[in-house]
């Protein structure tokens, strides 16, 4: 018997366990914020399997990785790890990670709790929408829009409404699980 799930989800084992595990649920988790912040705007252009396939990498080279050491990279080092096919090879979205870990960074040194920042953008709760089918969810909102123009304000990259509404869902700040998804009855 097959579980159902949201219209995205293929029978891909990571998109399962991806979909099963993480996206829609709430997370408050600084460094898992700035990862998924990131790998939303890696995937500019590309599948989401794509990036998923590519995580660990990404992990390895960044995310396993203080914010601020993050920060520190240079271009040097940003060519260096452009040249490694388990990451997305192109060296804009590569330093828009590091410019990332710099914005964030500045935010913090004006005593900005970024998790909380983040979270204000839906009152520090799960906004869970009304979906019948996946298809059927917004590529982008007022309310990612506001945090795109606020995030761009503030120095970071790869960070347009569309690519704000995805980390919004990714991280549980939005459920668009489709109503009949078992995810979404598990998270009300």
């Amino acid at each position: 018997m097959t579980t159902k799930r949201c219209g995205w989800c293929s029978d891909d084992p990571l998109y399962i366990d991806y979909h099963d595990n993480e996206w829609g649920k709430a997370n408050f988790n600084e460094q898992h914020l700035f990862e998924m912040l990131c790998l939303e705007g890696q995937q500019a252009g590309l599948s989401w399997i794509t990036v998923l396939k590519k995580r660990e990498a990404y992990r390895q080279h960044f995310f396993q990785h203080p914010i601020d050491q993050i920060a520190q990279l240079s271009d040097d080092d940003l060519a260096e790890k452009c040249k490694d096919a388990g990451l997305i090879r192109h060296i804009g979205k590569l330093k828009a990670i590091r410019d990332n870990a710099q914005a964030w960074g500045n935010m913090r040194n004006q005593n900005i709790d970024m998790v909380q920042w983040l979270w204000d953008f839906v009152d520090q709760k799960t906004q869970f929408n009304d979906v019948e089918r996946y298809q059927d969810a917004p590529a982008q909102t007022p309310l990612s829009q506001q945090l795109s123009k606020s995030l761009k304000k503030n120095g970071f990259k790869f960070v347009g409404p569309t690519t704000c509404y995805a980390f919004m869902q990714a991280v549980g700040m939005i459920d668009d699980h489709e109503n009949n998804c078992p995810q979404k009855s598990t998270q009300h």
